[in-house]
């Protein structure tokens, strides 16, 4: 096998213009290497976590290379999309009566943690990335600094502890963009005091485990994404290097593992002791949009904090409205400029739905010269309308967007441009003023930091949601975390943020699943340096059963658009709580095995999964009975049942492990079920008893109903003694 795939890949390699780049994937135990075979031809990944290689062919010769024996899938290297101060201190305080280890006043030192970043490289000279303080890097390290010139040995020290770069097209692990630099700060970035993003957001900025390490792995060359092959080549290095965390800010929808770098990735990750942290994707508010939704992958949605940025309107009757935006106007804060709408811009043809929500092609340019347009934004347009609209001669733009009297939102960045989005109380305000007088007038006032925003969080409308489609008996995403207008490093090449004639930003708001992914892996590492012995599943479940799903008004967490009440299928487990995260009482610890028999019930067989499995036991089998619903069972924080019917009774098996101060404790059970009676849910046992000999209790749970269901049905499982509290989500589907 070994010679035929190498005399494949020379007749492939000959001739390689016109052919696609493949990704051979072969596992946890197969062999790639080939004596003739150079790194320009094809980029080997197959010396420490699992192996494979990159290689142009084409389709024909794709299907050949995947029909070798030991060939685990082919297919086609294509770009992965990137998901791209205050959010610490909100997380910590947003619930003053939970006593526990705050993240500032943590004793976690974390300076052994390592987090792998894989992104678009770093900007070593930011001053989230100084090592002050900091002792000698840990002696188990194993990675490499690689030096070029715009990247010398200097650009590496006791914080930057690594860097490699895997992007073909740019030799360097600078980030030329910014992503991966706002990532790794946020995860792990040093207190820097004074940061602001020219003057908005005033503050420290501070990383969620400032005292860990960050290896940098340059994946991604551009801001639309990563190719497949360089992430599975970075996650492989990091592998080796001995990362004990790491944070991947991107990912796309796959319904198959084996085609999917990050799952892949992951798998041989988790085999190695290595917790894996995904963002959850940008695809929101569609349902089913969530991705990174292996059950090895930590994956986190976004949601905002309680910090708000008061772009105010002034008309000429003296009237001042508090909109949103991020911009620094350079309008007089008198109302003299005149105000005209879209249906009065309109042009001759277009119909009024479109020039109201202000679309291209609507509004006559010569009607709103040295004017301020105001727009409906139902299509959220935000941003990109305004640079058209002040390109062609408007002075400002006023959005009307549902929901921008009670939620911050991302969609209202311009810099420059004054702009800013009012709700539809206050947008009808406007029109009715402008209605009212003959010849209306207004300025936008620039953008102030308003704190203490309340309620938060809410679940932002760009997060992606479940169920998911690769696996709907597990629930994802597990977690949520601040990821709206986040303050974080950045490159000090890019240039789209900076105001013209002003020197580039060292700090930028940035917002997405990218944002809130490396909350959560600095949250862990703050675990993980409490509880070294811990491996990924039970620093997960810390995380997923001690969050909150109430707001800082003691509401339900709601979520955009409309500010319906958020279900697991939204937050998942809820935001994350940085005040108990470390002492969670109970852990519900996902095995190996489980993952084995979730390859099983997903539908490979045992010869696929000792191909990707590196140690599978010998004696493992497949169980006989292996389907997809039995997915349900695996030893997860979280409970998702799908084709949950009229008639039907379902019963799932869960295993949770005492880490808690007490060894001699019970623990009783409560549920919440969802607003029926129709629904009827199952514990047994109802206590469960903890003792020094025994700390591992297992329990089922029975759900049953004669009630024709129409949408998913949502509920929590808490487990509670006198000092600790274990909440649990289950969701039950009809599809």
């Amino acid at each position: 096998m070994k010679l035929l795939i190498c005399t494949l890949l020379f007749l492939i390699i000959t001739n390689v213009t016109s052919h696609d780049v493949y990704i051979v994937y072969m596992g946890g135990k197969g062999t790639s290497k080939s004596g003739s075979l150079r790194e320009d031809q094809a980029r080997l990944i197959n010396s420490h976590g699992f192996t494979g290689f990159a290689v142009h062919a084409s389709e024909e010769e794709a299907k050949l290379l995947a029909a070798q024996p030991g060939v685990l899938s082919v297919f086609r290297d294509k770009t992965v999309p990137l998901h791209t101060t205050r959010s610490w201190t909100f997380l910590e305080h947003q619930h003053d009566s939970l006593s526990a280890t705050s993240h500032s006043g943590s004793t976690a030192n974390g300076s052994d943690i390592i987090i792998g970043v894989i992104d678009s490289g770093i900007w070593p000279e930011s001053k989230s990335f100084a090592d002050e303080g900091m002792g000698p890097v840990p002696e188990r390290w194993r990675g490499t600094c690689e030096e070029t010139k715009d990247f010398p040995a200097s650009s590496c020290n006791r914080k930057i502890i690594g860097a490699r770069n895997f992007d073909k097209l740019n030799q360097t692990c600078r980030d030329f963009f910014g992503h991966g630099s706002h990532t790794a700060s946020t995860a792990a970035g040093a207190a820097v005091f004074g940061v602001s993003y020219y003057g908005l957001a005033a503050g420290t900025a501070i990383g969620g485990s400032p005292n860990s390490r960050i290896a940098v792995y340059r994946a991604c060359g551009q801001p639309l994404g990563c190719y497949g092959s360089a992430i599975l080549a970075a996650m492989d290095a990091a592998i080796h290097d001995g990362v004990d965390i790491m944070s991947l800010s991107l990912g796309e929808a796959d319904t198959d593992i084996r085609i999917d770098p990050v799952a892949i990735g992951g798998f041989h990750a988790i085999e190695h002791g290595i917790m894996v942290v995904c963002s959850a994707g940008n695809l929101g508010p569609t349902n089913s949009s969530v991705v990174n939704s292996a059950p090895w992958l930590t994956t986190v949605g976004a949601s905002s904090i309680d910090r708000q940025f008061v772009a105010s309107v002034v008309l000429g009757n003296n009237q001042v409205i508090k909109g949103s935006a991020i911009q620094f106007s350079h309008l007089c804060e008198s109302p003299i400029y005149p105000l005209i709408d879209g249906v009065l811009a309109k042009i001759n043809g277009s119909k009024d739905s479109a020039s109201r929500n202000c679309e291209s092609g609507s509004i006559d340019f010569s009607k709103i010269k040295g004017k301020i347009l105001v727009c409906f934004d139902q299509d959220k347009g935000g941003s990109f309308k305004a640079l058209e609209i002040i390109d062609k001669g408007g002075i400002g733009v006023i959005f009307i967007s549902d929901d921008m009297n009670i939620a911050p939102s991302n969609d209202y960045l311009n810099v420059t441009h004054p702009i800013s989005a009012v709700g539809f109380e206050d947008g009808y305000e406007i029109l009715s003023y402008m209605h009212a007088y003959r010849n209306p007038t207004a300025t936008i006032l620039k953008s102030e930091t308003m704190l203490s925003y309340k309620p938060a969080p809410i679940i932002a409308d760009f997060s992606s949601r479940g169920p998911q489609a690769l696996a709907p008996n597990i629930l994802k995403p597990d977690i949520t975390a601040p990821g709206v207008n986040i303050i974080a490093a950045w490159s000090k090449v890019e240039s789209d943020s900076a105001i013209p004639g002003k020197e580039l930003p060292d700090y930028i708001f940035a917002s997405g699943t990218s944002m809130s992914c490396p909350h959560i892996s600095g949250v862990a590492a703050l675990v993980k340096s409490q509880h070294p012995t811990w491996d990924h599943s039970a620093i997960r479940s810390a995380i997923m059963t001690t969050a909150v799903q109430k707001n800082s008004v003691g509401a339900p967490i709601r979520k955009l658009p409309g500010l319906q009440k958020a279900t697991p299928y939204d937050f998942g487990a809820g935001e994350v709580n940085t005040a108990q995260v470390t002492n969670p009482g109970l852990v519900y610890e996902t095995t190996a095995i489980d993952y084995y028999n979730f390859l099983c019930n997903y539908g490979y067989n045992l010869s696929t999964i000792r191909l990707i499995a590196k140690d599978i036991p010998r004696g493992f089998s497949c169980p006989k009975d292996a389907d997809a619903d039995l997915i349900s069972n695996m030893n997860y924080p979280s409970i998702a049942v799908s084709k949950f019917k009229h008639g039907t009774k379902r019963m799932v098996t869960r295993t949770v492990t005492n880490v808690g101060d007490e060894e001699d404790t019970v623990y009783t059970v409560t549920v919440d079920p969802p607003a029926s009676r129709y629904l009827k849910v199952q514990v047994m046992p109802k206590k469960l008893h903890f003792t020094k000999e025994n700390k591992k209790h297992s329990f089922k749970v029975i759900f049953s109903t004669d009630y024709p269901y129409e949408s998913p049905v949502f509920g929590w499982i808490t487990w509670s003694n006198d000092q600790y509290r274990v909440r649990s989500p289950f969701v039950l589907n009809i599809n």
